[in-house]
């Protein structure tokens, strides 16, 4: 197996231990999410979709959608979904983490479990049903956001607020 600069194996060595082929497009997708985690970036599909065309050059959007749909049933990606937001991707996965969203500006940040083990969570048992994870989004206002919000807006992820780094994306 080969290894990156900082000893990590390749975006395809990753692809091929997971038992797929190892395809540009893919390459070029999980390269993405791998880059984006030093900055601890959770990125949407759209910016997924942009990044990984510098890489391959043209690649359509379904191809990218495909991309993740098969890096996250092997485990490779993670997806989130916000209420309300469109979802994003990120490569942490295999540890019990959970996220935390800015209302105003859509900032996705990762919070390690607080309560240990997955699921983290207890619940009322539902007959055999096994639970295996538990998805905890934590809303809120980051440090940049917080000093302009105002204590009577609403307590809502769909704030109506213009704010200067928003991205403005569809919903998936």
């Amino acid at each position: 197996m080969t290894f990156t600069a900082e000893g990590a194996p390749t975006a395809q060595e990753r692809l091929r231990a997971a038992g797929l082929r190892a395809t540009s497009a893919r390459a070029a997708v999980l390269g993405v999410l791998d880059a984006a985690q030093p900055g601890r970036e959770h990125l949407p599909v759209s910016e997924v979709a942009g990044r990984a065309r510098t890489i391959v050059g043209a690649l359509s959007t379904q191809a990218v959608y495909d991309c993740l749909e098969v890096l996250t049933k092997a485990g490779l990606a993670r997806r989130i979904e916000p209420a309300g937001h469109p979802s994003r991707y990120e490569s942490r996965v295999g540890d019990n983490h959970h996220h935390l969203v800015c209302r105003d500006c859509d900032a996705t940040y990762d919070v390690d479990c607080v309560a240990g083990s997955a699921p983290c969570l207890t619940h009322t048992p539902v007959g055999d049903f096994v639970v295996d994870e538990a998805e905890v989004i934590f809303w809120g206002r980051c440090p940049d956001c917080a000093p302009r919000s105002h204590p009577f807006h609403p307590a809502h992820p769909n704030t109506t607020d213009q704010h200067p780094h928003r991205e403005e994306s569809p919903h998936d």
